[in-house]
């Protein structure tokens, strides 16, 4: 190994302490910018910022991904910077250069049949003031779209300090959304129900001067990391094959809206995305909807 790159991570391992497993990712890192530049071939003091676009565009025609082109560019990064601490190179050759964007992923949503089977599931809960907590929360989550933070500010009742609330009578949620920004979505008849049955019992639970709708069995306000692990332990109750958490069924509730409606604009105002080009990743989930009915069904679709 060049003795460049061999003072470098001495410098790393004593003076900046980094750990071994970090200290061998520096290393593969270093190593693969040797190799790049023994076949130029030019020497690491005298690389230049179009060596360095090059190859990193080599490392991505590889396969290699976006974050990990990234750790390399940092360290390689770091090392010419150190290089210049020294006097031993006159500029840095990878500032500037970046790794290519990272696609983002996919939401993950339940299938429809996942995500009925959810909601229908009643727990075998020794106590049913949870279950039909528990329940309810289920519904407004897939039924609404609602984000968890405006599933617990809820209150049972409107008021002047009130974030959000239900009105029943109304079929509707009122919620404080991202950014203080308040929205009103449609309640179905399946969280209706199951929000009048919840209320039914509601008191048994909450302390008397608590406003929130649902409560915790001290009787105060539910946190979201409570609603996410009463979440997740319903759905291995039910036999869902994933982890489920509430946002899933927040990209559920707009995955299956789009793929019967068509209609993105009123999936975004659903949501209380700002920005359309928000909600349009749901097209894509749309579109692999699309495929696996095509390939399922289409006698022209699966082909040796």
């Amino acid at each position: 190994m060049d003795d460049d790159i061999v003072r470098h991570l001495q410098y790393l391992e004593v003076e900046r302490r980094l750990a071994a497993r970090t200290l061998a990712m520096y290393g593969e890192a270093f190593e693969r910018l040797r190799g790049f530049a023994a076949k130029q071939p030019v020497e690491l003091r005298a690389v230049q910022v179009h060596h360095v676009h090059r190859w990193a565009a080599q490392l991505h025609s590889q396969g290699l991904a976006p974050r990990s082109i990234a750790i390399q560019l940092s360290a390689w990064r770091g090392l010419y910077r150190w290089l210049g601490r020294s006097g031993l190179v006159a500029l840095n050759p990878v500032d500037g250069v970046r790794a290519p964007k990272a696609g983002k992923p996919l939401p993950k949503a339940l299938a429809v049949d996942q995500a009925v089977a959810l909601a229908d599931h009643r727990a075998a809960e020794a106590n049913p003031l949870l279950d039909a907590r528990d329940h309810c929360i289920v519904e407004l989550l897939y039924g609404c779209g609602l984000r968890v933070g405006e599933l617990v500010g809820l209150d049972a009742a409107p008021g002047p300090q009130a974030a959000g609330w239900l009105d029943l009578a109304d079929a509707s949620a009122h919620v404080l959304g991202k950014g203080s920004k308040r929205r009103t979505v449609p309640v179905g008849q399946a969280a209706i129900a199951a929000a009048r049955h919840w209320l039914e019992l509601r008191a048994q639970l909450a302390r008397p001067d608590e406003p929130a709708l649902f409560v915790s069995t001290r009787g105060t306000r539910l946190t979201p990391s409570q609603v996410r692990s009463r979440l997740k332990s319903r759905a291995l109750q039910a036999g869902l094959p994933t982890h489920v958490h509430p946002h899933m069924l927040r990209h559920s509730f707009a995955t299956h809206l789009l793929q019967s409606s068509g209609d993105l604009r009123a999936v975004q105002e659903l949501l209380g995305h700002a920005n359309i080009t928000t909600t349009q990743v749901y097209t894509r989930l749309d579109f692999g909807h699309l495929s696996k009915v095509y390939d399922a069904a289409h006698p022209r679709a699966r082909r040796k």
